[in-house]
């Protein structure tokens, strides 16, 4: 059916960026509509990360990119303290296996001073094993950068996204757009589930930004799959390590980290393989042997635990070396595009760097007055007080302290919240991205019939 409405903005793209995007614009006077082709938010690119928070300590410096993840770390920190978002200031340790890598540390220090931050430290093979005493043997010295953080990545987007329909923006979901028609006073967008129209576009549809530009007429940015495949670790092996450990950047990229997680798990990963399938999530026996490898290196001991899990995702490399963040006022567009694995931490301040922009080409976006409070979200992280652990909580309700997933302890009052909320799940793994629900040691194989029944009792109520 097509949306009679035209709204003042469209944001083409329901991933961290155009979250952030569609609820910095919800906040002003104008209606907003935000679309993705997907059933859910954060169903691409958003929801299969590393899910650290950068600092920005090895970005370029002088670039967009680098301003903009510097700005994100303390604004999406601030917000996630408003919000109730799972976060962690683990730090971490760049490590040095070779000597070529140890004479990199000095001009990475340089580098992170260039960028504004200060606080990283050279360390000598012994500290490094004071600070790691189960990393693998042979490191000869490490960066430790303190302020790396560990983020619960799902919540993030989910957050921003819920805000904006708090704030009034419309969502529309499963609405791909195919093609575009360009009038004098606003754009049409023809999508798979009918026409919407709005007077500006705003592309921040990731992996498909290339597509989106290409029909405003654009030939500037080609977006390639990157596949990332990465290890989940049972929780058992968290006291193993406790810091995020990174490898020394090389012209191949970042490389492999063992890392954290929010949800008290260690990750392994990621693999970096470039294609050209744009809905290839699988995994391959090739990644797991190159995850293997290296962590028999990195950290032997980890290869012992249990894996939790396996899964890919796909991370949108451009073909530029920096943020595409342009406004063509001629065709009322922008786009917010080529952001890379970094958009987890830059969203809140590439929106506000792009509403700048739009300010600057004549539009009022004062920020509303009469604002509704930021989303509280469910606390998902590990190190945070869980409902099934909370008394007072449970002697409110206690459908909160009934356990319906035993091994990630999520009861069925979460599952009744998840449901209920701004944009609920439309499948078990949009639960299981707001409540951890099937995602422990047995991924479902105990509790997943139950949990879908609680799921399917609740939708239907």
């Amino acid at each position: 059916m097509t949306d009679k409405t035209v709204y003042d903005f469209a944001v083409i793209g329901a991933g961290v960026v155009g979250n952030a995007i569609a609820r910095d614009l919800a906040g002003t006077r104008h209606t907003v509509a935000l679309i993705d082709a997907r059933d859910d938010v954060c169903e691409g690119t958003s929801k299969a990360n590393t899910a650290i928070l950068h600092t920005g300590f090895d970005a370029s410096p002088g670039t967009l990119e680098s301003q903009l993840v510097r700005e994100g770390y303390h604004l999406t920190g601030e917000y996630a303290e408003q919000t109730g978002i799972g976060l962690k200031r683990s730090g971490a340790i760049l490590v040095a296996w070779d000597e070529e890598e140890k004479a990199t540390l000095p001009s990475l220090q340089e580098k992170a001073v260039k960028n504004d931050y200060h606080k990283t430290e050279i360390l000598s093979s012994e500290e490094v094993y004071e600070q790691l005493p189960h990393l693998g043997e042979g490191a000869l010295a490490g960066l430790a950068v303190p302020d790396e953080s560990i983020i619960d990545a799902w919540s993030v987007p989910l957050a921003f996204a819920t805000d904006a329909v708090n704030r009034g923006a419309t969502l529309l979901l499963e609405h791909r757009v195919e093609a575009v028609t360009r009038g004098t006073e606003s754009t049409v967008l023809h999508t798979d589930r009918g026409d919407v129209e709005a007077r500006w576009v705003i592309n921040a549809a990731g992996l498909g930004g290339d597509t989106i530009d290409s029909f405003f007429g654009f030939d500037r940015i080609k977006v390639h799959p990157r596949k990332g495949e990465l290890f989940v670790f049972d929780k058992l092996s968290s006291q193993l390590v406790d810091q995020i450990v990174l490898a020394v950047p090389s012209k191949k990229g970042k490389g492999v980290l063992v890392s954290p997680t929010a949800f008290g798990n260690v990750m392994l990963g990621p693999t970096a393989d470039d294609g050209e399938d744009k809905t290839d999530t699988s995994t391959t026996e090739s990644g797991f042997e190159f995850l293997l490898e290296k962590g028999a290196h990195i950290f032997p001991q980890l290869l012992t635990e249990e894996v939790t899990s396996s899964y890919a995702g796909l991370r949108a490399a451009p073909n530029l070396s920096d943020y595409l963040i342009e406004v063509d006022t001629d065709q009322r567009y922008a786009i917010a595009g080529g952001i890379r694995s970094t958009g987890l931490t830059s969203a809140m301040a590439v929106s506000q760097y792009l509403l700048g922009l739009l300010k600057e080409a004549g539009l009022e976006l004062s920020e509303r007055e009469d604002l509704p409070e930021p989303p509280r979200m469910a606390p998902l992280g590990e190190h945070q007080v869980r409902p099934f652990a909370n008394a007072e909580l449970i002697d409110q309700d206690p459908a909160y302290g009934e356990v319906v997933c035993f091994c990630e302890r999520v009861t069925r009052g979460e599952i009744r919240d998840a449901v209920n909320s701004t944009i609920p799940p439309t499948t078990i793994n949009g639960l299981r991205r707001r409540t951890r629900a099937i995602n422990g040691r047995c991924q479902g194989f105990f509790c997943g019939a139950e949990v879908k029944a609680q799921f399917d009792a609740l939708k239907e109520a």
